[in-house]
């Protein structure tokens, strides 16, 4: 599986990168949430990908029972997931904006301005 999910890791940044060297601001902002959800996706496939109970300890036991999953890469994702649409939200008010002023999409169309 972990063979798998590494091509589709390298797939997603690949495409980020292809999307963010654009000249549209649009597919800039699409670029960047590829690229954040291909690193959630390597933080999950570096944590390793086994199936396991959640991490609760039984009473009067020091250690959980058994294989159990790790929670910070999950803890950490969830994180990421929160700031990523905090960021997309931002873009997208960033992007309408830019479009009133400029009434363009093109990139390098927005340099050019002084407004």
């Amino acid at each position: 599986m972990e063979p798998v999910m590494a091509l589709a890791i390298g797939v997603m940044y690949a495409t980020a990168i292809f999307m963010m060297l654009r000249r549209s601001i649009v597919k800039l902002v699409i670029g960047l949430l590829l690229l954040s959800n291909a690193a959630n996706l390597l933080i999950f496939t570096t944590a390793g990908m086994t199936r396991g109970a959640p991490p609760l300890i039984p009473e009067g036991m020091v250690q959980p029972m058994g294989d159990v999953a790790d929670p910070l890469p999950q803890a950490v994702v969830l994180t990421a997931i929160v700031i990523a649409f905090g960021v997309l939200a931002f873009a997208v008010v960033l992007i309408r904006r830019a479009y009133e002023v400029v009434k363009a999409d093109d990139l390098d169309k927005m340099k050019d301005t002084d407004t």
